[in-house]
């Protein structure tokens, strides 16, 4: 999908056309190899430069050729998985053109793009201005880091609550998908502060007076997020150590309930057995002897039962 867009000098709100002119926007999600081809042709740039990013293993990293230069940085992004959220990130390549044309392309469509062509944000948006874009963009994506990260704090604490009650193999393989996240997590936002510091050294593209307070808030906003995943995956860490000795701890308060209950069962078992012997004894063997055997047979099994009881074995 291939959409074209210019920023109204009137209404400062962005407007659809249907071919590439100089201060235009090019956003790009999914493109088939036509339409990689056909924008390659028309704004004259090599093909690599829009497959690079949708490569989803792609790293952040800038490159400058020619009279392009492309920015790939990880957006946090949310996929479904067996109907499951999954968090992950997601490369997005952004290319300034010359000073001409600004393109963004992107395997799926990711939250800040998203919150660019919304209506209430859209007319913020100057796609003359390429540099500033840049910037708001990568502001857009730290902030989405944050916020997907205060997601992940929620279903932490809903996990928490849901594992004192039960704990199985589906719990395990939940932890192991938020670890999975806190690691996609803090390689990305390590990555975007990189490719953030190249920027603010001004070589790779212009840096404009109005523009440094933006990426200064933006170097801010991705410490941030790096200090938050080092914070939560501490927790998470403590959170499997924890479930690690719940298990073992209820596995431990099962094997003792076995054991009592064996031994309680073993008693009357042992009682009967010397009873059941074929020799003579000292006393009736008759209706009372049985009757007998019975009584001392629950009296040894009730003194035992309270005896374990007191020693917190049962």
């Amino acid at each position: 999908m291939v959409n074209i867009y210019i920023t109204n000098p009137v209404s400062g709100k962005l407007d659809v056309i249907k071919e590439p002119i100089k201060g235009c926007w090019i956003n790009m999600v999914k493109p088939t190899e036509e339409e990689i081809k056909n924008i390659c042709d028309k704004v004259g740039i090599e093909e690599q430069l829009l497959t690079y990013p949708l490569d989803i293993a792609e790293k952040a990293h800038i490159d400058v050729e020619d009279d392009a230069v492309l920015i790939v940085v990880d957006s946090p992004f949310t996929k479904f998985k067996s109907g499951e959220k999954v968090y992950t990130t997601l490369p997005i390549g952004m290319i300034l053109v010359r000073d001409d044309i600004f393109i963004t392309v992107s395997q799926e469509e990711i939250d800040c793009i998203k919150g660019i062509l919304n209506r209430d944000k859209a007319y913020q948006i100057h796609t003359d201005k390429k540099s500033r874009f840049v910037f708001q963009i990568l502001y857009d994506i730290a902030q989405d880091y944050i916020r997907y990260l205060t997601y992940i704090n929620a279903d932490l604490e809903k996990f928490e609550s849901h594992m004192e009650k039960t704990m199985r193999n589906k719990e395990l393989l939940k932890i192991m998908k938020f670890e999975k996240s806190m690691v996609y997590f803090n390689a990305s936002v390590k990555g975007n502060q990189v490719v953030l510091e190249k920027l603010k050294r001004g070589k790779s593209i212009k840096l404009y007076e109005d523009d440094e307070d933006i990426l200064e808030d933006t170097l801010i906003e991705n410490r941030q997020a790096i200090e938050m995943i080092q914070t939560y995956s501490e927790i998470l860490n403590g959170i499997v150590d924890i479930f690690g000795t719940m298990v073992s701890n209820n596995l431990n308060i099962v094997m003792k309930y076995l054991t009592s209950i064996t031994v309680l069962i073993a008693l009357p078992t042992m009682i009967s057995g010397i009873l059941g012997m074929n020799v003579k004894f000292p006393f009736n063997t008759g209706v009372v002897g049985f009757w007998g055997a019975i009584i001392v047979s629950i009296l040894v099994t009730i003194l035992a039962m309270l005896w374990l009881k007191k020693k917190d074995m049962m």
